[in-house]
């Protein structure tokens, strides 16, 4: 380690500590011990500031003050000590709509689909929203979205959901401009409310039967002031039916050739444009002003034709927030629908900005039901749904989030939307400390049907310190239902010792993907210094959930044992995921601990990095290989190609929000115009834009011929092409890639990808070829295309020695797990794929697989049971789609048909699925 003098450490103390005195003494505790833990050799001078000094006499963990290098005195440091230093904060109470039985919840909303009118569709939909967001399944979410926008039977739910998928999809505006025919802008992009709208709304003919018009003169003046206006009289009359009892009715008006209209509101200017309407039915150039001062008329004298027309012509005027701001209340006064629908549109397609502004707040909040009626017709609750989640993505404990999910209440016409607003707006009471009224929402949302709710309640009772009654609440709901993973991990935050450990590993079992329980078990080793478990324990979950409270605790431990370069890796792997993540329950910048660990830690060549590099990636260490990028990115090396590779890892650990943000940095890093093309290139192909990243690629071609160039042609074409004649253009091309310099990382994946190409060619000597020829150069992932050909060869033996070798090398290797097992007889088939689902319970082919051994054995309830295990906690296509036919092949059609609507909820075009559900609702009819 590079050792340095105490005036260098001094002064980054000193600005350590000044920039954080304000946190609370607590914080001021935690992060003075770390900077101990950080500066152990630090000895303070005499001349130092008392405010040092008095930050000094809080530290009480000597334990952290030990020499570097010897972690042998790691071991005499008291449990407590480590305990205060290492914490786990207890799980969230998750402000979603989690269903005790999700399948139950998505086969019914399925069904209700096939069956409702279609104003029904848009809530339906958004109640499959909120069960996939209980899930974690953030694709699912957007499609159910896209499915409301899609079959939106108003213009309220286009414009609502039309504006909420362009918010889901923030930081793809550059899309948009990559594509020339505005593709992305035209989708989502406000709509004309004008023309969605029918014309002339409540218009009813104005007939003149039975009345004296030829007696009466045909021409009439108003006079407003001095000024004379003369309009047609029956013109005028057809306006409405007011107009026509004054003008031909029994009013003295309608013997007058003159009458005054000076207290009417009216001004002469108004008159004028309103006698042009009654002729032309249409309003020409007039300023909003006046078309203002026109509608407040029409609507006083029912002129439903005029007022609808000014209605229409004042829309076109709102073309930004202050416009609406300025409109919107005259809409609401007036009853102008068109008028208030554009305003609103101009509101949520500037979110989240425009919650920041309070006059749009106050006006979306104030507004009662009678305005909202105007403004959103019958489509209150996904408006005030979609605010209100854009008002908890900003800051759940803010007024306006507590307002909008009140407004969100109000609005809520069923049980189940009523269930799902209680819990959310019970969370954000919750963490508002307003804890009487988050035990009244709990409740209610309990008694509608929510069990998820009782969370609440036993947080709250533990925090007034009824710890009993909370673990016997949960007792009571593990005994009642079919136990999830999060009803034993709950109860466990109110018991100790082995009862606590054995509802922790109870919760893993039912709900392997809860992080809490190994983040508890890490530290609780930790604690006990078994040091080798607990890294194993938060390297379990890593190994499967790039989870930024698990990278932050492995962070500490790693600190604790005074292993800098090791912390440095997992903070900057941190930056790369969320560059403004806040450590130490959000008091410290984890910026701020990078740099302060990098002081630690011996500075690395360019060379360095990246030698540090190929070993990481030859090792499948994606989280390393990501903060060897991290510190390479503050160099002086080509931004454009490191942003790239760090978009690829990205990819590959399921983080495709963060790899778009990194191809983009790769976009705005390029170093040339063909380099640039690539990139958008992969932007637009990874957003599915095939033909057109295709189109990038080749314009780079014609500028230069690179690997980059070469590579993504023929990635996007053999991706996307049916034709089986396509391969050979695709070898082509692979090899102009290998023709070109490139680094040996990319050059390894091209050749993995030449002969993939090959084996689905039948080539086996080429694909060999190429898979030892990536190897040679590190590409460890060859080793599982290598095994493949042994396989086709009918050399199974080798083709498992292969992926054995996989599995050494890897760092993550549950795929290679998985792909070994299609190598070996049934009793080592068994063991590789329990050995998957330990380390990547995400996987489903190892349930898929147990399942159908238990079924072929006759063991229907088990194979049953085995998918139940996973379908728990992961709504999977394949998992439901293989319990359905068990059940109808045991004959339960009920059972076969829940599983087939839930199904389609997760992919309503799947074939087989609607293929299989026509099957067995002709059983259901038949039966009697």
């Amino acid at each position: 380690m590079r050792s340095f003098d105490g005036f260098r450490c001094n002064s980054a103390v000193i600005v350590f500590k000044k920039k954080y005195w304000s946190e609370t003494h607590q914080a001021i505790v935690e992060i003075w011990d770390l900077l101990h833990l950080l500066c152990p050799m630090r000895t303070f001078l005499p001349s130092e500031s008392c405010e040092e000094a008095q930050l000094n006499a809080l530290n009480p963990q000597s334990w952290l003050q030990v020499e570097r290098g010897k972690l042998s005195k790691f071991s005499s440091q008291s449990p407590s000590s480590i305990e205060s230093f290492i914490k786990v904060p207890e799980p969230p109470v998750l402000p979603f709509f989690k269903p005790v039985d999700y399948v139950e919840v998505l086969a019914q909303i399925h069904e209700e689909l096939e069956s409702c009118p279609p104003q029904a569709r848009s809530n339906l939909y958004l109640l499959q929203y909120h069960v996939f967001k209980g899930l974690g399944e953030a694709k699912l979410m957007r499609r159910s979205l896209q499915s409301a926008w899609t079959k939106s039977s108003t213009t309220y739910e286009k414009l609502i959901f039309g504006a909420w998928l362009k918010y889901e999809k923030q930081g793809e505006e550059l899309i948009s401009d990559l594509l020339s025919c505005g593709k992305c802008a035209k989708e989502f992009g406000p709509i004309d409310i004008a023309s969605e709208f029918p014309s002339n709304l409540h218009v009813t003919s104005i007939g003149f039967a039975g009345t004296n018009v030829n007696r009466i003169s045909r021409i009439v003046s108003f006079w407003i002031g001095d000024e004379k206006i003369e309009c047609d009289r029956q013109k005028i009359a057809g306006l409405s039916e007011p107009f026509k009892s004054m003008l031909y009715g029994c009013f003295t008006e309608s013997l007058c050739e003159d009458i005054d209209f000076s207290r009417n509101n009216i001004s002469p200017s108004g008159m004028r444009v309103i006698r042009e309407f009654s002729s032309t039915d249409s309003l020409n150039e007039v300023p909003p002003k006046l078309l203002l001062e026109i509608l407040v008329f029409a609507n006083k004298f029912c002129c439903e034709r005029l007022k609808d027309a000014c209605d229409r012509k004042l829309a076109s005027f709102v073309s930004s927030r202050q416009d609406a701001l300025e409109l919107l209340e005259y809409s609401l006064e007036e009853n102008a629908p068109v008028l208030a629908a554009s305003c609103l549109q101009v509101f949520l397609h500037e979110l989240p900005d425009c919650l920041n502004d309070n006059q749009v707040v106050q006006l979306l909040c104030n507004a009662n039901m009678q305005h909202r009626s105007i403004m959103v017709g019958p489509s209150s609750f996904s408006l005030y749904c979609f605010l209100s989640e854009v008002s908890m993505n900003l800051d759940p404990r803010s007024d306006k989030t507590v307002l909008f999910l009140e407004r969100l209440l109000e609005c809520a016409e069923t049980n189940r939307q009523r269930m799902v607003v209680y819990h959310q707006l019970g969370c954000v009471r919750l963490m508002r400390k307003d804890y009487d009224e988050a035990e009244k929402l709990f409740e209610a949302a309990l008694h509608a049907g929510h069990l998820y709710s009782v969370v609440g309640l036993a947080r709250l009772g533990h925090i007034r310190g009824h710890k009993l009654w909370s673990y016997e609440k949960l007792s009571s709901v593990i005994s009642s239902v079919n136990p999830l993973g999060w009803m034993y991990q709950e109860r466990s935050l109110y018991c100790e010792g082995e009862k606590r450990r054995e509802d922790l590993e109870k919760a893993t079992e039912l709900d392997p993907t809860l992080t809490y329980p190994y983040m508890y078990r890490a530290a609780s080793f930790m604690k006990m210094q078994n040091i080798q478990e607990a890294l194993a324990e938060v390297n379990r979950v890593l190994g499967f959930k790039l989870a930024l409270e698990c990278l932050e605790l492995r962070f500490c431990f790693y600190l604790a044992l005074e292993d800098y370069e090791a912390a440095l890796s997992d903070v900057q792997a941190i930056l790369t995921l969320s560059p403004e993540y806040r450590m130490f329950e959000g008091k410290v910048a984890a910026f701020q601990f990078r740099t302060l660990v990098r002081e630690h830690v011996e500075n690395w060549t360019t060379a360095d990095c990246w030698l540090q590099l190929y070993d990481r990636w030859s090792s499948v260490d994606d989280i390393g290989s990501l903060s060897v990028i991290y510190q390479m990115l503050e160099s002086d090396a080509a931004k454009g190609v490191l942003y790239f590779r760090q978009s690829l890892l990205l990819l590959r650990l399921n983080c495709p929000e963060a790899a778009m943000r990194s191809l983009q940095l790769a976009r705005q890093h390029a170093s040339s115009e063909h380099e640039r093309l690539v990139y958008e290139g992969w932007i637009l192909y990874d957003t599915g834009h095939c033909e057109e990243g295709l189109q990038k690629a080749e314009d780079s071609i014609s500028l230069k011929r690179s690997f980059e160039a070469y590579f993504l042609k023929a990635y996007a074409l053999a991706d996307s092409s049916q034709d089986p004649s396509c391969s050979s253009t695709v070898v082509s091309l692979l090899e102009d890639a290998l023709k070109c310099p490139s680094d040996r990382l990319r050059k390894g994946q091209a050749l993995n990808n030449l002969g993939s190409v090959y084996v689905d060619c039948g080539k086996l000597d080429l694909a060999a070829d190429c898979y030892i020829n990536a190897l040679k150069i590190r590409h460890t992932r060859a080793h599982q295309g290598l095994a493949r050909v042994h396989f086709l060869r009918n050399d199974k033996c080798s083709a498992y020695v292969e992926m054995t070798k996989l599995i050494e090398k890897a760092r993550n290797n549950a795929s290679a797990y998985e792909k070994r097992s299609e190598y070996c007889d049934r009793e080592l088939t068994k063991a590789d794929l329990e050995m998957v689902t330990r380390l990547d319970p995400l996987r489903v082919y190892p349930y898929r697989y147990r399942a159908a051994v238990l079924m072929d054995n006759h063991k229907q309830k088990e194979a049953i049971a085995e998918l139940s295990r996973a379908i728990a906690f992961k709504a999977d296509l394949h998992l439901l789609h293989l319990r359905a036919a068990f059940h109808e092949h045991m004959g339960d059609v009920l059972g076969a048909l829940r599983d087939c609507r839930a199904a389609l909820s997760v992919d309503p075009n799947h074939p087989e699925m609607l293929e299989l559900q026509n099957r067995v609702n002709n059983q259901d009819s038949q039966e009697p």
